[in-house]
């Protein structure tokens, strides 16, 4: 059984340089090419539309202008066909996309990083989530695009066609994590929410003062770019990770992980090398295996929808008949918020020591 997927593409990278998807753009991206890619799709896999089960298409969250394309040409499948539609939780098929690749059993933790959503959750089931924080303003994506655009990276050959996250990767690579400190944000709230927005700010701030301090040209990038670059990588690991302790004690104090814990990290910033080495050293200090999708499937990609799907028809859930009342929901939370038991718990983190 092969559920067909239709989900939103993510922006080419001269897109993301102009600072982020531009909503009327990806519409039209769509339009253009979704017809050819579900062909594409099924000559691929050698099956006609008949041949399948369900049509799995994403409905929340996401940009509304994107997801209503995709919603459309599902429900013009379903009604040439007679088959089901499932519509997909973009952030739990993210959440469940390592489980094509390797056994995970529930409940496990997991951590959504991307462009649009930084989220902490426990996977109880397919369908079935505890969030236990979620961002409160800017996401990490969002953060590693605008500080590398303020940086003009996109003006360095090596950056050429990279996106703005993997070019402050590939230039912190070269540089000194602890160049320049960051400030610490939220460190007296017991939460697990995440922000980002001073990280941003605070990178900004940084390299208008180095590129005042060194009489950088309009067009150059800083000569101080790669401890910029590595000196932010690293507050935005510390700052993930600080979350990340809090959870794993929350998680002990109310029994929601077994023994033989697993942290599921997934989203576009879980791409990032670094990010996941550090997390992996986190992991190692709670005696918690940290599984990472491979890159490819860190990223929005149609696989992940088409699974998500597979795994609730397997389950005799989410399939519906009904066209006319399914809609798209651009904004959506991640199953049950239980951020407040967090809070409550009051939860004090032990020091963090990351190599």
């Amino acid at each position: 059984m092969t559920p067909l997927q239709l989900h939103a593409y993510s922006p080419t990278p001269p897109l993301q340089w102009l600072g982020g998807i531009i909503p009327p753009i990806a519409r039209d991206l769509h339009q253009k090419n979704i017809d050819s890619v579900v062909t594409q799709a099924l000559e691929l896999a050698i099956v006609n539309l008949q041949d399948l089960d369900a049509i799995a298409v994403t409905v929340k969250p996401g940009l509304a202008l994107s997801l209503r394309v995709g919603l459309q040409h599902a429900k013009m499948l379903a009604q040439q066909s007679g088959l089901p539609l499932i519509p997909i939780h973009h952030m739990e098929a993210h959440a469940l996309t390592t489980r094509m690749i390797e056994r995970v059993d529930f409940p496990f933790l997991v951590l959504l990083a991307s462009g649009g959503h930084c989220l902490l959750a426990v996977a109880r089931d397919v369908s079935d989530f505890l969030l236990l924080g979620t961002g409160l303003d800017d996401s990490p994506g969002d953060a590693f695009d605008k500080t590398a655009r303020q940086l003009k990276l996109k003006n360095l050959p090596e950056c050429e066609g990279l996106s703005g996250g993997a070019a402050i990767e590939l230039l912190a690579k070269g540089g000194n994590p602890r160049a320049f400190p960051f400030p610490q944000v939220m460190t007296q709230l017991p939460d697990c929410h995440f922000s980002f927005s001073g990280v941003k700010f605070a990178a900004k701030k940084l390299i208008e003062a180095e590129e005042a301090r060194l009489n950088t040209s309009p067009s150059s990038v800083v000569s101080s770019a790669p401890d910029i670059c590595a000196s932010f990588q690293y507050a935005v690991l510390h700052h993930i990770a600080r979350r990340l302790q809090r959870a794993f004690l929350f998680c002990e104090l109310t029994n929601l992980l077994p023994k033989d814990k697993t942290l599921v990290v997934s989203g576009g910033v879980a791409s990032n090398s670094y990010l996941r080495s550090g997390l992996q050293q986190v992991c190692e200090m709670n005696s918690c295996n940290l599984v990472c999708p491979p890159p490819h499937l860190c990223t929005d990609n149609g696989i992940m929808i088409a699974w998500n799907g597979m795994e609730k028809l397997l389950q005799g859930t989410g399939c519906t008949h009904d066209l006319e009342t399914l809609d798209i929901e651009p904004r959506c939370p991640l199953g049950r918020d239980i951020s407040q038991e967090v809070i409550a718990a009051a939860i004090k983190l032990p020091r963090l020591k990351l190599r």
